[in-house]
């Protein structure tokens, strides 16, 4: 309506915005009410109908002080019984039941999370997972950005600049964004990130897979998805490189709600597959410069945690050899791989392509051991550790000696097959076979088809366990990379020896800096020099969890680093969940670790069981940092409660 005035709606329901206006003066301590109610109104007989009846919303205001709010829980009297509900109503019945209707809202609600929530865990690690699920379902915003029209501008005001047509997203003209989208921050302007949304997937896909499924499924329709196979990355640049995130995603998905349900959704599982064929080609052709199977990427989401910015490129044709970028390539031939499998089960089509992934992860294995077949690798032996590579013109290759988390993440290309599937898939094995035959050099840098692991499963992955061993000795020190709080992006051991490198007569030095940035490297509003995140220590503890399938109980890690007691893999990666479910705990003191940067802005009275999931975390003292007002990524504490609850090892 306008002005109550009915006639004034277009009847063609084209063209008309509304908006329920309330004006308050809220003095400190009381709330408001606001009670809406949309009502199914015939239009055709609400043309002949006073404006009070012809009302689609009808509205009114309580005023409440805090001491009157239903405590958290109560349902009124018959709430339950109330839960078959009369579909229409008058306007002049509108809020007759409105309070039951709630109620019963409420206690569906809990009685869904309750039967979510594993028995052992406490009410406290309840609460942090209903909070940070809660959160992701209310971090759903709609994404309005058509590209073409805002290179065009808008026909009632002056043309956009030329230059508009030259400068950013000018080449993603087909991108036509007009979707409810799962958004890091609800409470910025919306925007999404391709690789944040992957992680949302995870915690999302326990509350609302279809859901999940359809943020998937959307980032890459053609509409989205550039011609070319690349991946949206966000707003201020689509062409920039997320990590390769999506199949992972896609798999974890699938595997979350076939557990859920008993069936996964083999139609939904083929079709983000045949995406990141293309988004996969993409890569190889636009990010592998040589054509050796080591790859660039950029910044790659990690902000400043190179010694410079990882997007610039160089003048004199200087280029970066990324442990990280060539890393995600890994994880995605093997992601890959593991989905063609199991779409193999039911069409042997798919074997062919399980091999190409195969071969080509054995080719990147083999590039990051030998760089242009030099004999030069990005493993450095001196230090038992992976790190980036300056290739100059000149031939020279120039390790980049930071511990970061770049070098860690050669343990997320990981996988363990069970020999059963192996078996069944007589092509992708005779494949297999004729590679240990004929290319064992490849085949033992990866590797152990020929010794079974713990229920006959095989092993594919870029480290090897002396390797593997010596990442996890630096990832599991105090000293470096491990804190209270989970595995910090930058090993502290920079904090008393600083990286230094002199570029064109300037000094470039990398700091451990564990909260906010100290730096303007590129996406300095975030810190990757010693904080820690989410998505990268979920990985790392999906990846402990693979290795302990091959391994099992025997194969132990000393954890922490020197402190002699050795743990298995899997317990190291329940350790390192418990670390990272820590940060909402109250400790002997009654202290939330994540509070320690803001307490001043929590009332311990009315706060007391609000949980902020912040976007990073210190790596001193676990203080939430960043973004405040996010829930994003760090919502995959759900999940790890989730896991913890069912495996019996959640820590009080």
């Amino acid at each position: 309506m306008v002005l109550n005035r009915i006639e004034l709606v277009n009847p063609e329901k084209i063209g008309t915005k509304a908006a329920a206006h309330y004006q308050f003066t809220i003095v400190p301590n009381e709330t408001r009410t606001i009670r809406l109610r949309l009502l199914p109104i015939d239009p055709r007989s609400a043309r002949n109908a006073t404006p009070a009846r012809s009302s689609r919303v009808v509205g009114s205001a309580l005023p409440r002080t805090s001491s009157e709010r239903n405590p958290v829980g109560e349902a009124p009297t018959g709430a339950r019984e109330a839960r078959a509900l009369p579909r229409e109503k008058s306007p002049s019945q509108a809020f007759s039941d409105f309070d039951e209707v709630l109620a019963v809202r409420k206690v569906e609600a809990d009685e869904f999370y309750a039967e979510l929530a594993p028995s052992s865990l406490t009410a406290e690690h309840k609460a942090i997972q209903r909070q940070a699920l809660s959160g992701m379902l209310w971090s759903k915003q709609f994404y309005y950005y058509i590209i073409e029209q805002w290179l065009v501008g808008d026909p009632a005001n002056p043309p956009p600049p030329a230059s508009r047509w030259n400068g950013r997203n000018a080449e993603w003209r087909h991108l036509y964004n007009e979707r409810v989208m799962s958004m890091p921050d609800a409470w910025e302007f919306p925007w999404y990130a391709s690789w944040d949304l992957g992680f949302h997937c995870i915690p999302l896909a326990l509350v609302d897979p279809h859901f999940a499924k359809g943020q998937i499924d959307i980032i890459v329709r053609e509409w989205y998805q550039h011609p070319n196979g690349h991946v949206p990355a966000y707003e201020w640049n689509f062409s920039d490189v997320n990590p390769p995130v999506l199949a992972w995603a896609a798999w974890r998905v699938y595997q979350i709600e076939r557990k859920q349900t008993g069936k996964g959704d083999r139609a939904f599982l083929e079709t983000i597959f045949h995406k990141m064929l293309l988004a996969f080609t993409w890569w190889v052709n636009r990010k592998d410069s040589k054509g050796k199977n080591i790859f660039e990427g950029g910044f790659l989401g990690l902000d400043n945690i190179g010694v410079f910015d990882r997007n610039a490129s160089f003048p004199d044709g200087t280029h970066l050899e990324q442990s990280d970028g060539t890393s995600w390539m890994g994880m995605f031939s093997l992601n890959l791989m593991r989905i063609a499998i199991e779409l193999a089960m039911e069409d042997h089509v798919y074997e062919n392509i399980a091999t190409k992934f195969f071969e080509h992860f054995l080719g990147i294995a083999a590039a990051m051991n030998n760089l242009g077949g030099k004999g030069i690798g990005l493993w450095d032996e001196e230090d038992e550790f992976y790190y980036d590579v300056l290739h100059t013109p000149g031939g020279r290759y120039i390790p980049l000696k930071v511990r970061s988390v770049v070098g860690l993440m050669p343990l997320l290309a990981v996988e363990t097959i069970q020999w059963q599937l192996i078996d069944a898939l007589p092509g992708f094995k005779e494949r297999l076979e004729w590679y240990l035959a004929h290319r064992p050099d490849l085949a033992r840098l990866v590797s152990r088809w020929q010794e079974p692991g713990m229920h006959e499963r095989r092993l594919l992955a870029i480290t090897r366990g002396h390797r593997m061993k010596c990442l996890l000795r630096r990832m599991l020190d105090p000293n470096e990379f491990l804190s209270d709080y989970g595995v910090r992006s930058l090993s502290k051991y920079h904090k008393d020896h600083p990286y230094r490198l002199l570029v064109h007569d300037e000094e470039k030095v990398v700091n451990y800096e564990p909260a906010e940035s100290q730096t303007g490297i590129f996406g300095g509003n975030s810190n990757w020099r010693g904080p820690v995140w989410f998505p990268i220590n979920y990985l790392l503890i999906e990846s402990l969890q693979q290795f302990h399938h091959y391994y099992g109980d025997d194969f132990k890690v000393e954890c922490p680093t020197g402190s002699g007691t050795y743990l298995t893999l899997n317990e190291i990666a329940n350790e390192l969940s418990n670390r990272l479910i820590k940060l909402w705990l109250r400790n002997e003191n009654g202290d939330r670790p994540f509070l320690r940067a803001s307490a001043g802005a929590f009332n311990e009275a009315t706060d007391s069981k609000r949980y902020w999931f912040h976007e990073y975390f210190n790596g001193d003292n676990g203080s939430g940092l960043g973004a405040s007002h996010q829930t994003g990524w760090t919502a995959l504490v759900a999940k790890l409660i989730q896991q913890q609850g069912e495996f019996g090892t959640i820590k009080p």
